[in-house]
């Protein structure tokens, strides 16, 4: 697991490793220091818009060009032109997403073009889950998804290692038991 910051662009800086005694790194600055996600679930999410994209082309233009003649079947360049302009759309969605453990609370940063943070209460959470169907497993990821009190709220952290999805799991449980206790 390698743990920095990351820009606005989602580019990692710096490559600090968890101090012991569990507490996160905070950078001199005093900002939380954000963990990016790792690169298989960028090869994954690709593999799929190719899987799904690649025969549609195929398809739509042998279909096309039997059924209706050669002119018909440029339509078939519709689905071509989704996959090309997909695949750094992918790329620039993966970047986007990052997350930081704060003393008090998780933070988890997404989005292009509407940037979406959300503040997650260690003391608020009431379910913290590991799930990874198939296609995650065949990658060797997994997702946590964090319930709240306000439906509103939840949270996820898509395409994990699945032992940091589980260290992250383990420590937000302990985390949201110590600050519950006190409500």
């Amino acid at each position: 697991m390698e743990t920095g910051t990351l820009d606005d662009a989602g580019a990692g800086q710096g490559g600090e490793h968890e101090p012991p005694g569990g507490d996160r790194p905070v950078a001199p600055d005093g900002e939380p220091v954000w963990t990016g996600l790792p690169p298989g679930l960028l090869r994954m999410r690709r593999l799929l818009l190719v899987v799904w994209l690649g025969p549609l082309t195929i398809g739509v233009a042998l279909l096309l060009g039997l059924l209706a003649g050669p002119v018909w079947a440029a339509l078939a360049l519709l689905p071509l032109a989704l996959l090309l302009w997909g695949w750094p759309m992918l790329g620039r969605n993966w970047r986007s997403w990052r997350y930081a453990e704060r003393a008090d609370d998780l933070l988890i940063s997404r989005g292009v073009l509407w940037r979406e943070e959300t503040v997650v209460p260690y003391g608020r959470m009431q379910l913290v889950e590991v799930t990874s169907g198939p296609v995650e497993r065949h990658f060797g990821l997994a997702s946590v998804q964090l319930h709240t009190a306000a439906a509103a709220t939840d949270a996820r952290i898509p395409g994990l290692d699945p032992a940091e999805a589980e260290r992250l799991r383990d420590r937000l449980t302990e985390l949201g038991e110590a600050r519950s206790a006190g409500l």
